[in-house]
């Protein structure tokens, strides 16, 4: 198991939105003794120099080995949190994302491996069992809520 901490610079990084009849596609976040203590929706780094679109297909592409279609306009957030002891901080495109037509269809996890060759799982979950007493949270901290919001206005007429 690799013992993961925080970077010690602000990262900008682009998150995919998958739903499944109502639920989000998300990867085990473990501590150090391997436990499950949270899940958070599959992405990455935006490399220097590349947009955050094609930082969120190229790494859907490099873990799923897939093709992903981005749907709309991001959410942007803040994060800035701490693991282990260690703090982070990041800034984060949030994009709804459609995989190819029966991608992972009657699949109920996917299995992947990291850059860094760490063993991640993702499942889908229902959003009601995330952040509540003895269920794992949802990261980054606040997205659950800011994806409970009603949708914006728009300001065009």
């Amino acid at each position: 198991m690799t013992t993961w901490r925080p970077h010690p610079h602000i990262r900008v990084v682009a998150i995919g939105l998958h739903w499944r009849g109502g639920r989000l596609l998300a990867a085990e976040v473990r501590d150090d003794a391997g436990r499950v203590k949270g899940v958070r929706p599959l992405g990455g780094e935006i490399e220097f120099g590349e947009s955050w679109r094609a930082a969120l297909v190229r790494e859907f592409g490099e873990e799923l080995r897939i093709d992903v279609t981005i749907m709309g306009e991001p959410l942007m957030m803040e994060n800035v949190f701490v693991h282990q002891g260690s703090t982070g901080h990041e800034v984060l495109f949030i994009a709804e994302v459609a995989f190819p037509d029966g991608a992972f269809e009657g699949q109920e996890r996917i299995d992947f491996r990291e850059d860094n060759g760490e063993q991640v799982v993702a499942r889908w979950f229902d959003l009601a069992d995330l952040d509540v007493d003895g269920g794992p949270e949802l990261y980054p901290t606040g997205l659950k809520d800011l994806l409970l919001q009603p949708a914006r206005p728009s300001t065009e007429e």
